[in-house]
């Protein structure tokens, strides 16, 4: 009788080994349990660490709540500049609601997939290039709306929303490139005509007061000699003085004294050329023999015709 005993409670406690073994379930921390009792799901989810189910019964769905990284591919489009783009980005959304994302929709991770690239065509046809190549950030608020409207109602929750790379045609970035390179030339010309006002302005106050003190001009000239011989040349360039010049052409216009004044300024004498002698003055021709005299009319001229002598006055008788 004792081992009849012994042999049932051997068996009882097998059996009760094997039903622990198979309704036992561990739920890791970042997982959540949902319960599916004869089909029908159980309100309560169950929590982190150990649980048990009805084996045969009960089925026991385990729903990761990490956030997810999601990559979207590539997306080809047209802006609404008609520039064909294409177009990556990258979702990162996790799971709030475990009931939620595995009875609402049959599989969340590819429906987020797929709204993602749809909500990404229709933002590549509302923007334009410039905004998908520098505003990225209001896209990137504007895609998230766009994804999580949606999957709200799936359990999931977007938590942002990356665009990655924009791809150009390669006629489309040759003209980017030649944009940018004019710009920068249109401001490197702006840079140096400022350049070029401030020192002609400060070129001008410095004539200013280089003409109100000649000895300056000098000064300036030695201080520029000074300079030039620093640099260990073996020739040395000496300009020079514009004074002296000025000098030399005020002694030639002044005339000599008691000379009348001349009509215009006299031409300064060309140092490398020798002066000409006057050529001889023609001698006079002699008189033609068949010329007529002095005071005869010449051939062919007809005299004037004397006047009339007046009548007598009639005599008185």
């Amino acid at each position: 009788m004792f081992e009849e005993l012994l042999a049932a409670a051997a068996a009882v406690g097998a059996a009760g080994l094997v039903y622990v073994v198979a309704a036992a379930r561990v739920v890791k921390q970042y997982e959540r349990g949902v319960v599916f009792r004869l089909g029908r799901a159980v309100r309560v989810v169950r929590e982190p660490g150990f649980t048990m189910v009805v084996p045969a019964v009960d089925r026991l769905r385990k729903v990761n709540m990490q956030i997810v990284t999601l990559p979207v591919p590539a997306q080809e489009g047209i802006t609404h500049d008609n520039v064909t783009v294409r177009v990556d980005a990258v979702v990162y959304f996790k799971v709030v609601d475990a009931a939620a994302a595995i009875i609402n929709v049959e599989d969340y991770r590819f429906a987020v997939s797929q709204m993602a690239q749809t909500s990404l065509r229709s933002i590549i046809g509302k923007s334009d290039l410039d905004d998908l190549l520098s505003n990225r950030e209001k896209l990137n608020q504007g895609l998230e709306l766009m994804i999580d409207s949606p999957a709200v109602g799936w359990g999931v929750q977007i938590d942002r929303v990356e665009i990655k790379d924009v791809s150009l045609p390669e006629s489309m970035k040759r003209s980017m490139a030649r944009q940018a390179e004019a710009d920068r030339e249109r401001r490197a010309r702006i840079i140096n005509a400022d350049a070029e006002l401030q020192a002609s302005k400060k070129l001008a106050e410095a004539a200013g007061v280089m003409s109100e003190q000649p000895a300056a001009l000098q000064l300036r000239l030695l201080q520029t000699v000074v300079a030039v011989a620093a640099e260990k040349n073996s020739t040395l360039v000496l300009p020079f003085p514009v004074e002296l010049l000025r000098f030399l052409e005020k002694a030639q216009q002044q005339p000599p004294a008691g000379a009348p004044p001349a009509s215009g300024p006299p031409l300064p004498p060309s140092p490398s050329a020798p002066a000409l002698p006057e050529p001889p003055a023609p001698a006079p021709e002699p008189p033609s023999p068949t010329a007529p005299p002095a005071g005869a009319p010449p051939s062919g001229a007809s005299l004037p015709e004397e006047p009339p002598e007046p009548p007598p006055p009639p005599s008185d008788q």
